[in-house]
């Protein structure tokens, strides 16, 4: 079992030993979801039948025409993600409890039983009072929490399904390396036609199921990580 779990960390360090001295390398788009909406063409719906009139107009509907409309529709179309987060949320509870209780019980007087009870328990005791307790409790809890987030990004997103719904599934990927660092932001989730705007922009909020991914690779980055090993004790020591 110990040679097993060597053999798995030097494995997971072959990968990053790669990497000496090299910058962090793109991820290939061949094979994702955008490059398939990009390069292949949804069967239609319907065809219609294309007349000669629609065929010599002086106007045409499309989103090349000057007055077609421009807004993401279709599988492989393009459009703005405009991400603009500014959340800040401050919770803080308190809690107090105090209690106090006492009782007693004797038998002071019975027919003159505890008077001769007392003659044979030990010196100081009495029946008088047979029992006496106190009691006390307090509780005392406090908790905050303190959260700021703030996010502005911009980034191209592509239509890569329709849903027959008419709603719009997009994803988008943006990497920028900097040096040695490689800067990703993601974004995936499912949009409505209409509430694509005129400028074929729309915001984060107006996204359903929206997986937003704002991080990065490179050398800074391992920098913050705590090592393989380091992880693997974190998780396996008890205390």
């Amino acid at each position: 079992m110990r040679s097993l779990l060597v053999a798995a960390l030097l494995l997971a360090g072959c990968g990053k030993l790669e990497q000496v001295g090299r910058a962090p390398e793109f991820s290939g788009l061949e094979g994702t979801d955008q490059q398939y909406a990009m390069y292949s063409a949804a069967l239609p719906a319907d065809a219609g039948p294309d007349t000669a009139s629609e065929a010599s107009s002086l106007w045409a509907g499309g989103t090349d025409s000057l007055f077609g409309d421009r807004r993401a529709a279709r599988r492989g179309d393009i459009l703005t993600v405009v991400i603009e987060i500014d959340d800040s949320a401050s919770i803080s509870n308190t809690t107090g409890r105090s209690r106090n209780g006492a009782q007693s019980s004797g038998l002071p007087d019975l027919l003159g039983i505890p008077q001769r009870l007392d003659a044979e328990l030990p010196q100081g005791a009495s029946m008088a009072t047979a029992y006496e307790s106190k009691s006390s409790s307090t509780f005392k809890g406090a908790g905050s929490v303190s959260r700021k987030e703030k996010l502005t990004l911009r980034i191209a997103a592509t239509v890569v399904e329709e849903l027959p719904n008419g709603v719009l599934r997009v994803e988008g990927q943006q990497e920028v390396r900097v040096n040695f660092e490689m800067r990703e932001l993601i974004v995936t989730g499912y949009v409505r036609p209409s509430d694509v705007s005129r400028q074929n922009e729309i915001t984060y909020d107006k996204i359903a199921g929206a997986r937003i991914a704002y991080g990065g690779r490179g050398q800074i980055t391992d920098m913050q990580q705590p090592t393989y090993g380091q992880q693997v004790a974190d998780i396996v020591m008890p205390f």
